[in-house]
């Protein structure tokens, strides 16, 4: 995706990641090094106590501050505790010689170098050193290029978009991403910038008729996870690659407000998040993109995953196809006394009007479908999505429950919408209908 093969070197696994490990540790080895056994063994005593105490203090800041309402797990744990030790053993040698100290120095930047990279694997954050670093991609473009007058090929009712889309001459062959503003007209909510992704067939001299799928990130994070966590442009890029060029057009809105902002994705005293994914959104892609009317299909990742579970009860108008991807069984902001303290001013029966698992029990739903995913080796999510699936199947949906290998990582979450992408493809109308989880 980038120019470079270095910037293009995986940060998941592979060499780069397995070269930083390595140095980190030699690192942890010279900063354990001494002759001296009594302070040796006095220094590590310390420096144990450190990172103990650093992993302590994160995790009570996760409890008492709340950025997300998961808790940090063990591993992450531990990494920083290895982190706090090696700072604490680089400290202890700011009296020695002074080659001593920056070979200290140089050791320490590899520890934590090792611990961030073991931290970003876990969760498959950053999937190459350009995403780690920020760098743009080489498929972006300015939205505003873009004109809405193309020929468009528009499919017969009833007849998949793929049965007569024959692509132009000098389509591309990958989609384009861009960046664009999303006002909150009605809701007034204060959203970053979404990102786009435009498959080819999007591109061309004629243009397809293409639904819409919307994607919600997790929490913490943005809109950009998506796409370099995500790696939606790859993953949508080889859907395309096989279906000659058609792909759904991909918005992902900002649904947070801020990195560490949790407004639950409905209106309350948070601001007005559905309000703003419900009908903003809508809007703004009605009035600016050349696609398909009528309802869009809706996804995301944790928080995105809820998020689009909620949408999909809520506003089954706007969004009847959805894709719950390692999603929680209600909105949280790490309990229920405190999402419904800060959310609706300790008003149970508000929340409750929100809680999808509450409106499942009162309401059908049989023009509704979607995906539930989670990794078999979640088990903080998956008893969640399993009590979701079938809650939702009792209510009338379509609803299939797909528990592929992993955890809670991007990685898992980009592997399932390449899974999911067919299924999506059959709802919208680009391609004859499946299942919901066939390939």
């Amino acid at each position: 995706m980038f120019a470079s093969p270095l910037l293009d070197a995986p940060l998941i696994a592979g060499p780069l990641p397995t070269t930083i490990s390595v140095v980190g540790a030699f690192g942890a080895g010279y900063l354990l090094l001494r002759r001296d056994r009594a302070w040796w063994t006095r220094r590590l005593w310390v420096a144990l106590a450190v990172g103990v105490g650093l992993a302590g203090l994160a995790e009570l800041f996760v409890v008492v501050v709340r950025p997300f309402p998961d808790m940090l797990p063990l591993r992450m744990l531990t990494w920083i505790a290895v982190a706090g030790a090696g700072a604490a053993l680089a400290w202890a040698r700011r009296d020695e010689v002074r080659w001593r100290r920056v070979a200290a120095l140089v050791a320490l930047v590899a520890v934590i170098a090792t611990c961030a990279v073991k931290a970003n694997a876990f969760y498959g954050y950053r999937p190459t050193l350009a995403t780690a670093l920020g760098i743009p991609a080489h498929n972006e473009i300015d939205f505003a290029t873009l004109t809405r007058t193309e020929p468009l090929v528009v499919a017969p009712p009833g007849v998949p978009l793929a049965r007569i889309w024959h692509s132009p001459q000098g389509m591309p062959h990958t989609g384009r991403i861009s960046h664009v503003d999303i006002p909150g007209r009605r809701s007034h909510f204060p959203s970053r910038a979404a990102w786009l992704y435009l498959p080819p067939a999007y591109l061309g001299t004629r243009r397809a008729q293409l639904p819409v799928l919307v994607l919600v990130p997790g929490q913490p994070g943005g809109p950009e996870d998506w796409l370099l966590a995500g790696k939606l442009a790859d993953v949508v890029d080889t859907f395309a690659a096989a279906h000659d060029g058609l792909a759904p057009v991909v918005v992902i809105p900002d649904a947070t407000g801020s990195p560490f902002g949790n407004p639950l994705c409905v209106d309350s005293r948070l601001g007005a998040a559905e309000t703003y994914l419900a009908d903003d959104v809508p809007e703004w892609v009605a009035a600016h993109l050349q696609v398909a009317p009528g309802p869009l299909a809706i996804g995301g990742f944790s928080f995105g995953g809820t998020c689009a579970l909620q949408l999909a009860v809520r506003r089954p108008d706007v969004y009847p196809t959805f894709v719950d991807i390692s999603g929680q069984s209600e909105p949280s902001l790490g309990d229920r006394a405190q999402t419904v303290g800060d959310a609706f001013g300790g008003d149970e029966a508000a929340f409750d009007r929100v809680d999808p698992l509450d409106e499942l029990r009162h309401t059908r739903f049989p023009r509704s479908a979607g995906i539930l995913a989670v990794g078999r080796d979640d088990p903080d999510f998956r008893p969640q999505d399993e009590q979701v699936t079938t809650a939702l199947r009792a209510a009338g949906m379509a609803v299939a429950l797909d528990e592929p290998p992993g955890g809670h990582s991007w990685s898992m979450a980009s592997d399932e919408l390449g899974r999911a992408l067919p299924w999506i493809a059959a709802r919208t109308g680009l391609l004859a209908p499946a299942a919901p989880g066939a390939s």
